[in-house]
């Protein structure tokens, strides 16, 4: 990583309330990793030192806004993690967390836990799989602390996935950019349906690059009825109260 790179990451951190300046030399590693295996497996779109450093590293950093991943101990799903994001850097940075890493993919599934093995983090465990049929499978659904989910898909859709995944007062943390009136309405009568409350929206600009992002937390406050998640596919195909498509 350049020292442009360096300055990058330790200012949006900063901005973040974080000092991550212990941990640079494994976010320098993760910056290697990930270029290197890109050039061989298609794993992500961005490309450039900054773009990974602000898009990938600070932005998976800024779900740790309002403390909600602080605990040793926590179990915790990350949904659709693709490459390892928002994962790898939360478990740089919080290394006390036990993290579960999924994705259908296998080749993104696979760079993670080559990378996870690299850096050490031994708290992380990738798995290849779906979040529908995860909740439907007993060794998962309601065992998770915290679910988290970085831009995967629409806020009733995240709710169908991430609600019967957690433990009675767990809490789902979606990673959005803007979100719309009718998004979030819909998004609260999901989590309604699948036992959970929308308790923060918090709207706030990345660091550095500025960009509107919003964190959206839904804690799970009553039982998932067993007819959630719908089979594969169908929660996309027809998300809860939701019509935008």
């Amino acid at each position: 990583m350049t020292p442009e790179g360096q300055a990058l990451l330790g200012q949006g951190a900063a901005e973040l309330g974080l000092n991550v300046e212990g941990q640079l030399p494994q976010f320098e590693q993760l910056l290697d990793l990930l270029v290197e295996a890109n050039s061989r497996v298609n794993l992500t779109a961005l490309k450039t030192e900054s773009d990974i450093v602000l898009k990938h590293f600070v932005d998976s950093l800024s779900c740790l806004r309002g403390g909600h991943l602080d605990g040793a101990g926590l179990r915790v799903l990350d949904i659709g993690t693709g490459a390892g994001f928002p994962t790898l850097p939360l478990a740089i940075v919080r290394p006390e967390v036990a993290f579960t890493p999924l994705d259908s993919i296998r080749k993104k599934i696979d760079f993670v836990r080559s990378a996870a093995e690299a850096l050490n983090l031994t708290g992380v465990t990738p798995l290849v799989g779906r979040a529908e049929t995860l909740g439907r499978d007993p060794e998962h659904r309601e065992r998770y602390d915290r679910v988290v989910c970085r831009a995967v898909a629409a806020l009733p859709i995240l709710a169908e996935l991430g609600l019967p995944l957690l433990k009675p007062g767990g809490l789902l943390v979606a990673q959005k950019g803007p979100i719309s009136e009718e998004e979030l309405h819909a998004g609260r009568r999901a989590a309604g349906e699948v036992g959970g409350g929308v308790t923060e929206v918090d709207a706030f600009t990345l660091p550095v690059l500025g960009d509107a992002r919003t964190l959206v937390v839904i804690e799970k406050v009553g039982p998932t009825p067993k007819k959630y998640p719908r089979r594969e596919g169908v929660p996309n195909a027809q998300p809860l109260f939701w019509t935008a498509r």
